[in-house]
């Protein structure tokens, strides 16, 4: 409700300006432009009084009123709230202020604890929700459920599978925005992180890691990434899967993969980090040969092949070479995948035998421990 018809009783008095913040929590002045401007416009003289329906329309947090009623007293410039009967120039205004503040700062706290409360009983009850309006590939269901945007949906999947090609983050955000693909909150312009976010994000694999992160001081609206000072809840299928579970594992295992190796992987090429040096270990690269004449030639090559005192005595490989040969071993994988299928198998028996057989040992120390 408007202060107006309070200053038009008052005929000596002036109007300047209703200044007003819709849908703005007033426990922080940070990005209340409405208010900001009324104190900059106060500050440079435009304003020598302010009305304000109540002290908890002002500001909820008791620093920010006070430090405002302050500066503004410095300027010669009052405050008076409607609802209290409040002046700032007055010998008790303050401590009332003070009073008042600390009440409507309390009632926010009650407020966000509820709401922090609420959302948290949704998560424990395995209700998973998304900030549709800035998330790729889903809208909320009329279940409430994330629901699938198959033109969407079909990014995702281009996302994914450009990645496992060996692309990199940095080549598919280019990608997207060549073709003139919006971004999760529908700008043209798509950042190399924005693409990892949607390459490790479990979602789009349909489960849901819940409570990522938590606000850590209701005022200030500041998160944190939760490392464990708030529960977390993990959902196995909670909603419709966009990506299977194993491409996306398949994905994780790939960026663990080039993470570690670094600015040693490069995804100009299929075989970009995969062919390693016999002599020093190091990764071969291409490189070209006569790149301005009808000899061009791609050749690959032991990045580590002139460095140092000692030259790598591998030889160098035409690219045509690395294909044929890739092409051979994949024909005699394929000729005995059955046999190189049953001895994997074989192994992961293995090694799941030996971990049981550790929990097995474990538990029996522990149980020694106890008697």
């Amino acid at each position: 409700m408007s202060a107006y018809p309070y200053i038009k009783k008052h005929g000596e008095w002036e109007f300047v300006k209703v200044y007003t913040d819709e849908g703005i929590s007033a426990t922080n002045t940070k990005h209340r432009n409405g208010f900001n401007q009324m104190i900059k416009d106060a500050l440079d003289g435009k304003i020598d009084l302010i009305i304000t329906k109540s002290v908890s329309r002002f500001a909820r947090n008791t620093v920010d009123s006070l430090s405002t009623i302050r500066k503004l007293k410095e300027k010669n410039v009052e405050c008076f709230f409607e609802k209290e009967g409040i002046w700032t120039f007055d010998g008790k205004g303050e401590l009332l202020i003070s009073i008042m503040s600390s009440l409507a700062q309390e009632e926010s706290r009650s407020i966000s604890e509820n709401v922090t409360w609420g959302h948290r009983k949704r998560m424990q009850d395995g209700k998973v929700s998304l900030p549709y309006s800035s998330f790729l590939g889903y809208k909320k269901g009329e279940d409430g459920l994330p629901e699938i945007v198959p033109e969407e949906a079909e990014i995702i999947r281009f996302i994914y599978r450009s990645f496992l090609e060996g692309m990199t983050t940095y080549s598919i955000a280019k990608n997207l925005m060549n073709r003139g693909v919006l971004s999760p909150s529908g700008k043209e312009k798509w950042y190399a992180s924005t693409v990892e976010s949607i390459l490790t994000n479990e979602k789009y694999k349909g489960s849901a890691l819940l409570q990522k992160s938590f606000t850590t001081d209701f005022l200030t609206k500041k998160k944190k990434i939760n490392e464990g000072e708030v529960p977390q809840y993990y959902i196995d299928e909670s909603h419709e899967a966009i990506i299977s579970p194993e491409d996306f594992e398949q994905v994780q295992l790939e960026m663990a993969r080039r993470k570690k190796l670094g600015k040693q992987y490069s995804g100009n090429s299929l075989f970009a980090a995969k062919i390693v040096c016999a002599d020093c270990g190091c990764f071969f690269g291409s490189k070209v040969w006569h790149s301005t004449s009808k000899y061009r030639r791609v050749i690959w090559q032991c990045n580590n092949k002139f460095k140092g005192e000692h030259f790598c005595t591998t030889p160098h490989l035409y690219e045509s070479e690395i294909q044929q040969k890739f092409l051979n071993a994949f024909s005699r994988y394929f000729e005995q995948r059955d046999v190189v299928i049953r001895n994997c198998q074989f192994v992961l028996n293995q090694l799941k035998m030996q971990d049981e057989h550790n929990v097995a040992e474990l538990s029996t120390e522990n149980r020694t421990e106890i008697i």
